[in-house]
């Protein structure tokens, strides 16, 4: 696994600001682009793996820094700091039963931007974890023609009106519905154990889009073929297996497949 020092070696450093935001953003390779918008705790080693992967199949995976330390890998304490801080930051609608997160409205901007400057027919998006539901919020914004939610996890389920909220308004949803109906898919992917994803939010995405959601589902149930543990969360990342014929890496290989299908690269 790359270290801290070298988790971001080959990525360019810039700034991008709008909405009265600045943010550090890393970006690595060519052609159209994908928003990678980071799991908690922030930037890790893995979550640049993954911008890498994206940028070996003719794609610029573009990594806004949202929270944590860009490169850091997590640990128990890293990730209970930016959890609090995302817990306590307006931008983020940990809680709230059917609000889209503030910031979503700058990430939609940093789309914008990048569409101009990258090109192709949009951008794809994907969020994970804390994000995990950003890039169908992104989704209001014609120019996001790709969005994966990977283990959507807002708002968080501890009540039982969360366990299928969408982490979006009403009427960013209609506009979703909307933009769905026109042919925009969405993908999602989370482990069956999951407690921060629960079926019913992928229940929800079915009935609100019908066969434009695709839900990519990994059994993380006791015996499972892959030994992946019962609370597995991080499909993409912290929890995903390379071998051969694993559930996590055909889920990887669908994901690199649905942005470049969707950006006009096959």
């Amino acid at each position: 696994m790359p270290t801290s020092d070298t988790a971001l070696e080959g990525f360019d450093s810039s700034t991008f600001s709008a909405l009265g935001s600045t943010r550090t953003v890393f970006t690595i390779g060519t052609g159209p682009a994908v928003i990678v918008i980071h799991e908690v705790p922030g930037i890790t080693p893995l979550v640049a793996a993954f911008g890498r992967k994206i940028a070996e199949r003719n794609m610029t995976a573009v990594l806004p820094d949202l929270l944590g330390t860009p490169g850091k890998p997590p640990s128990g304490g890293y990730i209970a700091s930016s959890m609090l801080k995302a817990c306590i930051s307006r931008e983020f609608a940990v809680f709230a039963h059917g609000k889209t997160s503030p910031i979503t409205a700058w990430l939609r901007e940093l789309a914008k931007e990048t569409h101009a400057r990258c090109g192709g027919p949009g951008v794809g998006a994907i969020g994970m974890c804390l994000t995990g539901g950003f890039a169908l919020a992104m989704m209001v914004d014609d120019v996001v023609v790709a969005p994966v939610l990977s283990q959507p996890s807002l708002p968080a389920a501890v009540l039982k009106r969360n366990r299928d909220d969408l982490g979006i308004s009403a009427a960013d949803l209609a506009t979703v519905k909307r933009r769905s109906d026109e042919g925009v898919c969405v993908l999602g992917l989370r482990f069956t154990g999951d407690p921060m994803v629960p079926a019913a939010r992928f229940e929800r995405l079915e009935r609100e889009l019908g066969d434009n959601f695709i839900g990519v589902e990994i059994d993380s149930s006791e015996g499972n073929p892959w030994g992946y543990k019962a609370k597995a969360h991080s499909v993409l990342t912290e929890d995903y297996s390379d071998a051969e014929g694993s559930p996590t890496k055909i889920a990887l290989e669908q994901v690199l497949d649905f942005f470049r299908e969707r950006l006009d690269l096959v």
